[in-house]
């Protein structure tokens, strides 16, 4: 049975698996409603205009790290046999809290004090918004073979 990291960083693959972590976070935000998804797209489009490609890059650069976390929970959905997208649903917390250990410790060395500022204001609600992400990455991830 394939490791989730070899899935999603398989050379071949890679490309159209961080197109698609593009395309995910930009549904996610722009779903986002009332003064909450307010903050939220604001704090995207700074962090967007960091730099031309600074989130592709991010998402390119994280992906490993991610795909490791997550690793543990997509070989559950394997061994009892069930859609990854449905084991992910049902233990979002777990997927949201593997994903932000990764950023909340990345975000901590970031250089770019946008970057760091964006993250510290969305980080109170960010659990929550992973949460609402996650039908999706598990959906994503069975597109590219999970």
């Amino acid at each position: 049975m394939s490791s989730l990291p070899e899935v999603l960083n398989d050379a071949a693959k890679k490309p159209a698996v961080i197109a698609d972590c593009l395309t995910l976070i930009d549904a996610e935000v722009s779903d986002k409603g009332g003064f909450s998804g307010l903050a939220i797209k604001a704090g995207y489009a700074a962090v967007k205009g960091v730099k031309p490609g600074f989130i592709r890059d991010a998402v390119e650069s994280l992906l490993p790290e991610f795909s490791k976390a997550l690793d543990p929970i997509f070989q559950e959905a394997k061994s009892k046999g069930v859609a990854v997208s449905t084991h992910f649903v049902s233990n979002s917390s777990r997927v949201a809290d593997a994903l932000l250990t990764i950023t909340d410790a990345k975000a901590q060395k970031s250089p770019h004090g946008v970057v760091k500022g964006a993250y510290e204001k969305l980080r109170g609600t960010a659990k929550k918004n992973v949460e609402s992400a996650v039908p999706r990455l598990g959906k994503l991830i069975e597109k590219h073979g999970g």
